[in-house]
């Protein structure tokens, strides 16, 4: 059983573009993970975005994640950008995932709403990444270079590392089976289903997040 799921796990791995394939020639297509995720934070914004959330805007928590204006910069080409230069394992953006969930579930000191949205997502995106790169890589670019990736400077990356890692009570650590969750819910944003037969990766977010 335990050998039957480990051979499972690796394929889910592999397929994430996680694992690195030895009989298969090197690629500078980004991995599918990279993908996936951008679609997945996507749908949630636009989720967020339907006219009932537009009705209910002022109950939105604003935090210094939030830009004055949306970025020009698709969140595909964000996550692209910093893949290509951040070097940082494909595991990371997993992790990234799984602290943006952590983020906006927290609650907040006030009536206020922590949701996803073009406003946040781009700040969200790079501060998790560079966390998660910090906590799972042997090596890691600096904060500056890392501000010079997002379109931010050093002292702005600096105040959102520290702001995200308090948000989270600064809980990294990912178990091997929630490493696995995070997993199958970015694979599931890549098979086209009924929705009465599957649940989405929406769906499941929907039952443990604010956000959406």
């Amino acid at each position: 059983m335990e050998t039957s799921r480990n051979i499972t796990n690796s394929s889910l791995f592999q397929w994430l573009g996680l694992v690195e394939d030895s009989d298969q020639p090197s690629s500078s297509t980004p991995p599918r993970v990279i993908t996936l995720l951008a679609s997945v934070l996507e749908k949630m914004i636009q989720k967020n975005e339907k006219p009932f959330y537009a009705r209910h805007k002022t109950d939105e928590e604003i935090s210094m994640f939030h830009g004055s204006r949306e970025p020009s910069m698709t969140i595909h080409r964000y996550t692209e950008r910093v893949h290509r230069y951040a070097r940082c394992s494909p595991a990371c953006f997993v992790a990234a995932f799984a602290y943006i969930l952590r983020y906006l579930q927290r609650p907040v000191a006030t009536r206020m709403t922590r949701r996803l949205t073009l406003l946040n997502v781009h700040r969200l995106l790079i501060t998790s990444i560079l966390v998660a790169a910090k906590f799972l890589d042997r090596k890691c670019y600096n904060n500056a270079y890392y501000a010079k990736i997002g379109g931010v400077s050093t002292e702005e990356m600096n105040r959102l590392e520290r702001t995200f890692l308090f948000d989270l009570d600064f809980r990294l650590n990912i178990t091997p089976e929630m490493f696995e969750k995070y997993c199958l819910m970015l694979q599931r944003e890549n098979v086209p289903c009924d929705s009465r037969k599957l649940r989405t990766v929406l769906g499941e977010i929907a039952c443990s997040c604010q956000a959406i």
